[in-house]
């Protein structure tokens, strides 16, 4: 398979991470393209070094790939905390605070970087910025998406509903709910805006995950392999 150089790197990183599982772990398995990568080498770990591991899936599009790499699922109300979880992001800061949801799992994405005890970030070198900006996903209840709009504009944004992909309508999340794309030019305090944003009524969560980044490693595959990064 010819791979373009960011998904060359997308695959080291992911590889990188499911390397550094060990066995008898409880990882929460992270949805898009770089965490998939995780979970084909986890698989292949499986299979080779017989690796015991379960996972809690962020997404049921990740439920079934794990379900079809052979990967065990469990859930958070039988392992309320979990060793690692294994996850992308969009974009990623100099203090390792992340944009995260563009895949319109950011929900169970934060409850379950929440319920673990080590967060490992997967990513190529493109996600790497130096002040987060733009798109912020934010999941909003359908009753509140007028007045959820409303507040998120007097914030500085301008919130659009994201629209569904051959289908008509918008994007309903595995929990029901609206997804809002909220364009930021440029976010000075992440972590304000973050408490900002979930205190509004109605809204479920949003994109910007800043609370974590003592227990966070960031994975950057680039051209030759890989580097870690750490706070």
């Amino acid at each position: 398979m010819n791979l373009t150089p960011s998904e060359k790197g997308k695959r080291d990183a992911g590889f990188h991470a499911a390397d550094c599982v060990e066995d008898g772990m409880v990882l929460g398995l992270g949805t898009g393209s770089t965490a998939y990568h995780a979970m084909v080498r986890l698989s292949e770990r499986r299979n080779e070094e017989h690796l015991s591991i379960s996972g809690v899936p962020t997404s049921l599009q990740t439920a079934i790939r794990a379900r079809e790499l052979g990967i065990p699922l469990t859930t958070l109300d039988d392992h309320p905390c979990i060793d690692m979880a294994i996850d992308g992001a969009d974009q990623v800061d100099p203090s390792l605070r992340l944009i995260k949801g563009r895949g319109a799992a950011l929900t169970r994405e934060k409850v379950v970087a929440e319920a673990a005890r080590r967060l490992v970030i997967v990513a190529d070198a493109g996600k790497l910025v130096s002040q987060l900006s733009g798109l912020v996903p934010v999941e909003v209840i359908p009753f509140a998406i007028t007045p959820v709009m409303n507040a998120i504009r007097v914030l500085g944004a301008d919130p659009l509903i994201r629209e569904g992909k051959a289908k008509d309508g918008p994007v309903i999340t595995d929990n029901g709910n609206y997804i809002l794309d909220c364009r930021f030019d440029g976010i000075s305090n992440p972590g304000d805006l973050e408490e900002m944003l979930t205190t509004i009524p109605g809204i479920v969560e949003c994109g910007l995950f800043c609370r974590y980044a003592k227990k966070t490693t960031v994975i950057i595959g680039e051209e030759g392999g890989f580097r870690v990064l750490k706070v």
